[in-house]
């Protein structure tokens, strides 16, 4: 019914965003990913959109591509993955990666976003597993790397979206030393 919107950004908030169509505002949950790379307020933007309706609320969820939508869509798909258990684990990493993830049966990698134990995590690969394609040579290697470089930063007091966004632009099989010092530097505060 509803898949894209495109407009102006109005207000930005911790989980959501205002876009302004045609003199009409929709409040847009997100992602903190897509949330870091929209335009400043004032700009256009567009959103891959889903349509959360429900006995008691309708809400908007948006993404930058395709790609993530789809994902959000399988992930809510899920028995006990909602719209923002499903947001937390599109804020792991990019979404190959948490394809990977489950292609690889990793629920410990899962178990990272907010509000997924080890059952929702496990029942997420058994649900997902046959449904997700991945790029050949794809893995999870860099992701466990950047998941421990993300504790070790979030330990220093940075913001884990600001951790998450530094990392999700590094690929690659370096140490994590070196992702370490990348991501320090990248935060502005390396010497």
């Amino acid at each position: 019914m509803l898949h894209t919107i495109r407009g102006r950004v109005t207000e930005k908030f911790d989980d959501s965003l205002v876009i302004e169509w045609n003199g009409l505002g929709f409040l847009v949950h997100t992602n903190t990913r897509t949330l870091s790379s929209l335009p400043p307020e004032g700009q256009e933007t567009k959103l891959y959109c889903f349509l959360y309706v429900r006995e008691e609320r309708i809400e908007l969820y948006g993404f930058h591509g395709e790609e993530e939508l789809k994902m959000f869509e399988m992930l809510n798909s899920v028995g006990g993955v909602g719209p923002k258990t499903a947001l937390g684990v599109l804020d792991i990493d990019r979404v190959p990666n948490i394809m990977a993830a489950i292609l690889e049966k990793r629920a410990d990698v899962l178990t990272h976003a907010s509000g997924i134990g080890k059952k929702t995590a496990e029942r997420i690969i058994l649900e997902l597993q046959n449904k997700v394609k991945l790029p050949a040579g794809h893995e999870t290697k860099g992701m466990a790397l950047n998941q421990e470089v993300e504790e070790v930063l979030a330990g220093l007091g940075y913001a884990r979206h600001d951790i998450r966004r530094v990392l999700s632009d590094m690929k690659g099989e370096e140490p994590i030393e070196e992702r370490l010092r990348s991501a320090l530097r990248k935060l502005g505060h390396a010497k």
